[in-house]
């Protein structure tokens, strides 16, 4: 029975991701035009800008680099961690409410995002912190 319950789950997910992803390339492809060459190159050179800015802030081509790339963990961590905090809630507070493994599972799958989400926000900040002020 768990295992039917988590099949139909991950069935249902993937369904739902393909689903976005066809949408999205389905509206890509009808709102293609000449100009999406031109605005891939716009994005790379924006994302070069970019790095480069990091590049002369810490002194480092390697310093700047790992400052982008933090940066952009930082970032991208809200989303994915605000999504496992939810299915975490789910667990332990709609499947928890009948079986306690699953609300042990669930609590500790809300401990573990948050505590992602922690570690990926304050890292570019150690790290800057490290660079500048024992660096030099």
């Amino acid at each position: 029975m768990k295992i039917k319950k988590i099949v139909i789950s991950a069935v249902i997910a993937l369904l739902v991701i393909i689903s976005f992803k066809t949408v999205q390339a389905v509206e890509v492809t009808n709102n293609m035009d000449t100009n999406t060459a031109s605005d891939i190159v716009e994005v790379k050179e924006q994302n070069d800008k970019e790095i480069q800015k990091y590049n002369e802030k810490y002194g480092s081509e390697t310093y700047g680099m790992t400052a982008y790339i933090l940066n952009k963990v930082r970032l991208f961590s809200i989303p994915f961690c605000f999504i496992g905090i939810v299915v975490g809630a789910l667990y332990q507070y709609v499947l928890g409410t009948r079986r306690l493994d699953m609300k042990h599972r669930g609590f500790g799958t809300m401990i573990a995002f948050t505590t992602i989400l922690v570690i990926c926000q304050v890292l570019p900040l150690v790290f800057a912190i490290v660079v500048k002020g024992w660096r030099g």
